[in-house]
């Protein structure tokens, strides 16, 4: 990455691009914004950038428009799919990245997938960075992610202003590939947890606990994660607001599962939870509802009819 310097002999701060303007890439996007980086976006519905415009972001017509005017590019996006989509179509933000530009690839996705990123970059002279966060919108907005890093050392160390503006603290894991395994596997605990959680719930209801005071209880306990502790709220009102929505848990265990099959490695009790998820993500599907991935608790209380 090539650096101008200022006539104060002090590096200036490198132009930034941003792909993905969702609820995660909006916020971190928001907070590089702030921070005072020269800031471009893309967003397949451009609607969804119009707020950073007025903050005094650019916008690019296409991810190849925004790589043009970058030296260092992240991007959040939903999955393998749109990951290769605006990263090696033909309008791709690859195929304009000049000669030392670096990728920070902030979507969860199957580690395959980050190492044929990077092995593609490798040869245009591009760096890519699989750096996958852990934590929500509201890490997202106030710069507390976890972020999990694979690639190149030389690469993460240079990047560490960027990931400090983002993160309460970064990971660096290993070569290429090792940030998105890092990531899957605590997104297995996320899954199973809530899971879990479901089911105690279910079967203290079954049973005839009263529900104010079994979540009361339960969130009294150490037992509880402080992220099952943060869903009773929503097991006590029946709403389940997309904080992290279902279809990205159902996404993400099918990377976990596809992952552990190529490794041969047996994963039951996560077999079993991805059933679950999926049962609940047809549902909100032919409902055309987008519910947080905490609604399996509801799914669970509808198989035993509490």
């Amino acid at each position: 990455m090539t650096m101008t310097m200022t006539t104060d002999n002090q590096q200036s701060s490198p132009r930034l691009g941003f792909i993905g303007m969702g609820a995660m890439g909006s916020r971190m996007a928001g907070r590089l914004l702030a921070a005072g980086y020269d800031l471009t976006v893309y967003n397949r519905e451009r609607e969804r950038t119009r707020m950073l415009k007025q903050r005094g972001a650019k916008v690019a017509a296409t991810p190849r428009e925004l790589a043009s005017r970058a030296d260092i590019i992240l991007s959040s996006v939903a999955d393998d799919a749109a990951v290769e989509n605006v990263m090696t179509g033909s309008d791709g933000a690859l195929a304009a990245a000049r000669l030392g530009t670096t990728f920070i690839e902030m979507s969860t996705i199957s580690p395959a997938m980050s190492r044929r990123l990077y092995e593609v970059a490798l040869g245009k002279g591009v760096s890519v960075l699989d750096s996958p966060v852990s934590g929500s919108t509201p890490q997202a907005e106030q710069g507390q992610l976890l972020i999990f890093v694979g690639g190149e050392k030389t690469v993460y160390d240079r990047c560490q202003p960027i990931l400090g503006v983002l993160s309460r603290e970064s990971f660096y894991m290993g070569p290429s590939g090792s940030g998105g395994t890092m990531k899957l596997c605590v997104n297995t605990l996320l899954g199973l947890g809530m899971q879990a959680l479901a089911e105690a719930i279910t079967l203290g209801l079954k049973a005839g606990l009263q529900r104010e005071r079994l979540l009361e209880v339960l969130g009294g306990t150490v037992v509880l994660s402080p992220s099952q502790k943060s869903k009773l709220e929503n097991v006590l009102k029946g709403s389940y607001p997309p904080m992290f929505p279902l279809r990205l848990m159902f996404k993400d265990f099918g990377l976990i599962l596809d992952t552990a099959m190529h490794l041969a490695v047996a994963m039951p009790i996560t077999a079993a939870a991805q059933q679950v998820c999926a049962a609940e993500f047809a549902r909100q599907s032919a409902a055309g509802r987008d519910e947080d991935f905490s609604s399996v608790v509801r799914t669970m209380e509808q198989m035993a009819r509490v």
